[in-house]
């Protein structure tokens, strides 16, 4: 079991912007949306954007790419997975988030997960793989019994959400579970309607290692306020902090049209 030491309190802006995935998901993203999304990417100083398969090869502009398998579904055949993940290694892709087939969690068919997860591997060695489990979906046995076989088909992460589920996005509660059943082997990463710095540092406290963000720039701005002794803690809103305790996620999927997701 992990031992939750990493305080709450301890996140700064420029921690932040190394562990974010900065997102852009929507699915009527056009050429001129993408440029300016990257070029305010490298303005910001994140370390990576997580954009369509689609719109791969990019220009990176020093950017790592994260991009999405079998999204956001999930409900697609492993050797389809494999091939999306192929596909977009091939295209400058340097690490995948791939969705978990829920239907095959919920039915409790844990080795049929753990082979697609395997599949997926097996396409993109070398490259970081993410398995998005939509814990907002899942009981607490279901999400431990989704992280092991994520682990056991060679994952490097375990991630809540698409953000697209209507159950919800990241909560608290599921990070602490994620951790606990694969933290220290594997990251944890927390993403679907994370949308204030009080909710970042919840979830950070829980076990969070790398954050899914389509807000990371007032998220950013409201740390570095806090640093500078100018802001007020980050904040509460329904859909950040509190939120992110609540057995349905941090409020995901009322926000997927404006924010593509996360």
């Amino acid at each position: 079991m992990t031992d939750h030491t990493q305080g709450a309190e301890a996140l700064t802006r420029d921690e932040l912007l190394a562990i974010a995935d900065h997102t852009l998901l929507a699915s009527d993203t056009t050429p001129a949306q993408l440029d300016a999304f990257l070029d305010a990417a490298r303005e910001l100083g994140v370390k990576r954007v997580c954009i369509s398969p689609s719109l791969l090869p990019v220009d990176k502009r020093g950017l790592e790419i994260v991009t999405v398998v079998g999204f956001p579904s999930g409900a697609h055949h492993a050797e389809v997975k494999a091939f999306e993940a192929a596909r977009a290694v091939k295209d400058g892709a340097d690490e995948i988030d791939m969705v978990v087939n829920l239907g095959l969690v919920r039915a409790g068919n844990f080795a049929a997960v753990q082979d697609e997860v395997r599949a997926v591997r097996n396409a993109t060695e070398g490259h970081v793989l993410k398995v998005i489990l939509e814990t907002a979906a899942l009981s607490d046995i279901e999400i431990v019994l989704a992280s092991r076989a994520a682990e056991g088909g060679g994952a490097d992460f375990v991630k809540t959400s698409t953000g697209f589920h209507p159950a919800g996005g990241a909560s608290v509660a599921a990070v602490r579970i994620m951790s606990d059943t694969v933290g220290g082997r594997l990251g944890v990463k927390a993403s679907g309607g994370v949308r204030t710095a009080a909710a970042v540092r919840e979830l950070y406290a829980a076990g969070a290692t790398r954050f899914g963000l389509s807000g990371t720039a007032a998220i950013a701005a409201e740390l570095e306020a806090d640093e500078n002794g100018a802001g007020d803690g980050g904040g509460q809103d329904p859909a950040g902090a509190a939120g992110a305790n609540q057995p349905g996620g941090a409020g995901a999927a009322d926000t997927a049209a404006e924010t593509g997701g996360y």
